[in-house]
């Protein structure tokens, strides 16, 4: 299923709460992470000094830990284990509660798609690395999720994409019925805990990480609604606004992310769909020390490292996803990025996989 981009987003994008590219999430991420890949004889006390992780986020899940580190030590399990499914079999005994206090303001939510609005409200609490973006489709929504994080693999996506289909099983229980799940990674060599845990057709070498399901279900009405409790916790909880240093270059970076699969993301457009005008996004960039193209070059090589490791992704189609018109055009970019051809990395990334 190819992603067409329309030209009014249906949920705004967050700004992250951090100015510089890295990215924080709580470390209720690593839950289970000890029980699941001990299981394969993982060490993880020696892994978790690798990835610069002090032993204190295994205990207390509110912590605010690096995000590239997160990602990194879970591409590092699934290589040294061989289970190309840790970071979805961390999630297959998650619930609702494993988002702090803020699973006290969902629970109560009128309907699922003010769940998912209320969480994209809150990204900068729970992981700011990640770009959650819903998109009608005719009867049908799209539910999209990205990482920011540059060593973000199959790992943590599949692991973002299990927490969300945990989230919407645990508050429509049986009325939960997606169509599909979507990632953009190849399949694995054993799908068995995929089909386990999703009830639904798991589509691999997708164009897009999410879920595909009905509007009737994100619009379904809630048997534990109720406004009153929904009150009462946004009162307790912590704000959801964003902090005051928060930089437009963060909004512009989810919404890079959102885009670049439609084949269209111009700075233009973007200001359009943040609500300003191309001169006033421009001159913000600029005030925090950046620009539109640096952003977008920054998006484009965190994208292509993911892709360029997928044997099914043809460098036309990688070019494609990118916003490359010609292969041609997308071969220049990347060697003036990486210093090598698109298919020498692919063949040393192919190389890196077999000796692991």
């Amino acid at each position: 299923m190819r992603l067409a981009f329309h030209a009014k987003i249906v949920q705004r994008i967050p700004v992250a709460s951090n100015q510089v590219a890295e990215k924080f999430v709580r470390a209720a991420a690593l839950k289970n992470f000890r029980e699941v890949t001990a299981a394969f004889g993982y060490d993880v006390d020696a892994a978790m000094r690798r990835a610069g992780l002090s032993q204190k986020a295994l205990k207390n899940p509110d912590l605010r830990l690096p995000a590239n580190k997160v990602a990194w030590l879970l591409e590092d399990a699934a290589r040294a284990t061989g289970c190309d499914s840790i970071g979805l079999r961390m999630v297959q005994s998650r619930k609702l509660s494993n988002l702090g206090s803020t699973s006290l303001l969902l629970t109560y939510q009128a309907t699922l798609r003010d769940v998912l609005t209320t969480i994209i409200d809150r990204l900068h609490l729970l992981n700011d690395a990640l770009v959650l973006h819903i998109e009608n489709a005719g009867s049908l929504v799209i539910i999209r999720e990205e990482v920011m994080a540059r060593s973000s693999g199959r790992q943590d996506i599949e692991m973002a994409v299990g927490v969300l289909y945990r989230i919407c099983e645990g508050l429509l229980g049986s009325r939960w019925r997606p169509k599909s799940v979507h990632f953009s990674h190849d399949s694995p060599s054993d799908p068995t805990v995929h089909r386990a845990m999703f009830s639904c057709t798991v589509v691999f070498n997708a164009d897009f990480n999410g879920i595909v399901c009905l509007a009737s279900d994100l619009d379904a009405s809630n048997p534990s609604a109720d406004p009153l409790l929904v009150h009462y916790a946004e009162e307790m909880l912590e704000p959801a606004a964003e902090p005051n240093d928060a930089q437009v270059s963060d909004e512009v970076r989810r919404m890079i992310y959102v885009m670049l699969p439609s084949g269209r993301v111009t700075c233009e457009l973007v200001a359009r769909n943040l609500g300003r005008s191309l001169r006033t996004l421009q001159r913000e960039l600029d005030e925090t020390g950046t620009s539109f193209t640096v952003l977008l070059a920054e998006a484009k090589r965190n994208l292509v490292r993911r892709y360029i490791v997928n044997p099914h992704y043809s460098l036309e189609h990688i070019a494609d996803l990118l916003g490359y018109s010609t292969h041609s055009a997308f071969a220049r970019w990347f060697k003036t990025e990486f210093g090598q051809s698109p298919i020498s990395l692919r063949r040393q990334s192919a190389k890196r996989h077999k000796d692991a």
